[in-house]
């Protein structure tokens, strides 16, 4: 594993490349140079300078779920919450029998012509027909995020195709940075012809802005007849809701606009042949129109209304029809409460077409972490990925690949920064990725972590219900403004809510960041902003301070996960989007509450967060450095986003991993131990150093051993230069620990780069081609 050139060196590096790409893809979409190690990683393509980011008596409540999130080596006492866990190494992967030959390196096809990049150059994207035939009118619409400054306000973008010719693009801008220039855009255009079974790679450049271009009518789509609608048969009586009538009404929201592209967004309540609505079940669409003889036909079914009294399952027979055709039937789908369920058709033909980033360009702008671009994948690896992905784990209320019991314990791919599969996308930019990616993404719905607000019609939120809670009480949700109780109305049945998916904050997976920023689908903002208030609102109100949503009380781990996916959802939501402001107060809110707490309050000099349930090992003397590792990675990708009230935080925090590595005190190979003490007994000041959290944890025997010597090797049954906690493991505590110290490295000066030097001198790595949701390096 290599380590990243740092600091606006890297980023002058990237920009100013020549303009190289790699890997053209065959049809199917298969990356050509996977597993190819001598394979060139794209590169960034521009030719102007990146302007660096802003670094930007308590009442009853349930308590969250105690168990581990990661695995207990051999050999470690019991711990009393959570109780230990013992991870086996995962089994290889489709390994072949030893003395087997090595399979043929997949054929490397030309790389697509590049067309010549100018001082206006930015980015490209890569347009792959999926077919062996040439298609002609292909419609495109993907998201694009830019680094601040790249596309100042009033500039726009447009294409640049292989042979110099230019490409008009729709550019409908939903977030800018706070210079004004363009954060997060959604692209759309409309390609004459498109080679059969070829990549065609287009230039994104900058151009002046035109004018606004007025939202458009769906008259022109609906004389041409267009229609859609959604079914549910449910107790011998025919619910529907339809998109062409809802157009018709007049009662949807633009969410794109221009000469190429509009897309409307619908809802309303599923109802019968006489106009009776169902209270819980509604439709909601989101119709994309290419012209009047092509639309996207985006559908999702809901059951989430936040305060419908009598919440419940509901088992229907689901059908959808587009153009007066049946495209998808579900018998009996038991459609759990506060969940949703989404399915995608076209209305016209549907382009065979596979969009892939510049993943170079993504990392460089921050908007997600710095992979290691090195990491190679095999193609059994990345075959096995889209294998996982069965048709019983893709339906309606199924969880992709997921684990449908979040609170499960071990290490798995799914926890993270990003989830294995996601981060194995944005590294290889393999089709079969990312439609699993967007997959698991689409059912993450299928969690009861929904609750929609009928007065806004959107995802619920404290700024308009401060005394709402999940895990709380009934009797703490008085709000004392309104004097209204704020209590979700409670089950139809006592089993009326009963559910396979169990979620929580400390196992949650990041779901729908990336798939929205790539895509710019409205399901995945409403669905990465869902998460977001659940987070704020499930805890006791005391607990979080009611209305500031603070994340304090809950485990380090379910801290470090819900910091993570606010600052996504506050980072990304379109500036005209009122929940912006309000996920951008709660994420301020947190930042502003550990600052106090650990930067300017406090004698903790280890950098440990002590907070809610992290003292709780060992009879509470004892706390999880893989858990806290968790919390420093979720500060430092809030600070790549651009909160820079976060980088004292951060700063504090890379103590912790640092000095793990470099103490003289604290042996590096015991850096990712499992559960390290760091006071007496409960109740007690924190010791004063690393070196006494050392001691305290390793018996008297094991601490006269000189650090990383042939005999504490040997009293650890290992290698020379292995750490503990399964170092060969791509989800062992060495690699929980990896992205807290990248980015403790980033900030940490000398010592940080000092540790990370340590980091990437061990004997034993782990092969990051199976998940590299831990493979992130300093800047």
């Amino acid at each position: 594993m290599r380590k990243s050139p740092t600091g606006l060196s890297a980023l002058l590096t990237m920009l100013l490349c020549s303009a190289v790409l790699s890997g053209c893809d065959d049809a199917s979409g298969k990356s050509a140079d996977s597993g190819n190690p001598a394979a060139a990683a794209p590169v960034i393509l521009a030719q102007t300078m990146v302007s660096m980011p802003a670094t930007g008596g308590r009442p009853a409540q349930l308590p969250p779920s105690t168990v581990a999130g990661a695995a207990q080596p051999a050999g470690t006492p019991p711990a009393t919450t959570p109780p230990p866990v013992v991870l086996a190494p995962p089994p290889p992967r489709g390994a072949p029998p030893a003395g087997t030959p090595p399979p043929p390196a997949a054929p490397v096809t030309p790389p697509p012509v590049m067309p010549p990049a100018n001082a206006n150059s930015i980015t490209d994207v890569r347009l792959q027909n999926l077919q062996k035939q040439d298609q002609n009118g292909v419609a495109v619409t993907f998201g694009q995020v830019f680094a601040p400054g790249q596309v100042p306000a009033g500039q726009s973008i447009t294409g640049k195709l292989a042979d110099g010719s230019a490409l008009a693009l729709q550019v409908d801008v939903k977030a800018r940075h706070a210079d004004g220039s363009v954060r997060h855009a959604i692209v759309s255009a409309k390609l004459a012809r498109l080679s059969g079974g070829q990549t065609s790679l287009l230039l994104l450049e900058r151009t002046s802005a035109g004018a606004a271009v007025a939202p458009g009518t769906p008259a022109a789509l609906l004389e041409a007849g267009f229609s859609a609608a959604v079914h549910a048969d449910l107790d011998g009586q025919r619910y529907s809701a339809s998109a062409d009538a809802l157009l018709r009404s007049g009662k949807y929201t633009s969410w794109l606009a221009g000469p190429v592209a509009n897309e409307w967004l619908l809802s309303g309540p599923l109802t019968t042949s006489a106009g009776k609505a169902h209270p819980h079940l509604s439709a909601r669409f989101a119709i994309r129109a290419y012209g009047n003889k092509q639309a996207r036909v985006d559908v999702t079914v809901e059951n989430d209304w936040a305060f419908e009294p009598n919440p419940q399952n509901f088992r229907y027979d689901a059908q959808v029809m587009v153009g007066g055709h049946s495209v998808y039937t579900k018998n009996n789908l038991n459609h759990l409460n506060h969940a949703r369920w989404r399915k995608v058709f076209w209305w016209g033909t549907e382009p065979a077409l596979h969009i892939k980033h510049n993943t170079a360009y993504l990392i460089a702008t921050r908007a997600v972490p710095n992979y290691d671009q090195s990491v190679k994948f095999s193609e059994a690896r990345l075959a096995g990925w889209e294998a996982a992905l069965t048709s019983a784990r893709s339906e309606p209320m199924a969880v992709g690949l997921a684990n449908p019991y979040m609170p499960t314990t071990g290490g798995r791919d799914d926890l993270g920064i990003m989830p294995g599969w996601s981060a194995t996308y944005l590294l290889s930019m393999d089709k079969r990725l990312k439609d699993v990616t967007l997959a698991t993404a689409d059912l993450a719905g299928s969690w009861s972590a929904h609750y929609r607000d009928k007065q806004t019609g959107r995802p619920v939120s404290l700024a308009d219900y401060p005394a709402m809670t999940v895990l709380g009480h009934e009797a703490d949700t008085l709000n004392v403004l309104t004097k209204k109780w704020e209590a979700f109305p409670v089950c139809a049945s006592a089993t009326g809510c009963a559910t396979p998916n169990m979620h929580d904050s400390s196992h949650q997976a990041g779901f729908a960041y990336l798939p929205y920023l790539v895509t710019g689908d409205y399901y995945y903002l409403e669905e990465l902003q869902f998460w977001a208030m659940w987070n704020t609102f499930s805890s006791n109100p005391g607990y979080r301070e009611f209305g500031k949503g603070l994340f304090k009380s809950d485990q380090v781990r379910g801290q470090a996960w819900s910091m993570r996916t606010l600052a996504e959802a506050a980072y990304i939501s379109p500036d005209t989007d009122p929940l912006k402001k309000q996920l951008d107060s709660f994420l301020q809110n947190n930042i502003d509450w550990y600052n106090a707490r650990y930067v300017t309050g406090s004698d903790n000099v280890l950098g440990v967060v002590t907070n809610g349930y992290a003292v709780e090992y060992n009879n509470g003397t004892g706390l999880a450095p893989w858990m806290d590792d968790f919390f420093t990675s979720a500060i430092g990708h809030t600070v790549d986003l651009g909160y820079k009230n976060a980088l004292p935080l951060l700063k504090w925090k890379a103590k912790f991993p640092i000095s793990r590595m470099t103490d003289k005190q604290f042996c590096w190979i015991k850096a990712g131990i499992y559960a390290l003490k760091v006071r007496d007994k409960s109740g007690v000041p924190f010791y004063s150093s690393i070196g006494q959290a050392y001691r305290a944890s390793n018996d008297a025997q094991f601490n006269t051993l000189a650090c990383n010597s042939s005999a504490m090797a040997a009293s650890l049954g290992q290698k020379v230069g292995e750490m503990t906690g399964y170092a060969g493991v791509h989800t062992g505590y060495p690699s929980n620990l990896q992205p807290a110290l990248a980015y403790a490295a980033d900030v940490g000066g000398s010592s940080g780069a000092a540790a990370w030097s340590v980091f990437m001198g061990r004997s034993v790595k782990p092969h990051y081609g199976e998940g590299p949701q831990f493979a992130i390096v300093p800047r």
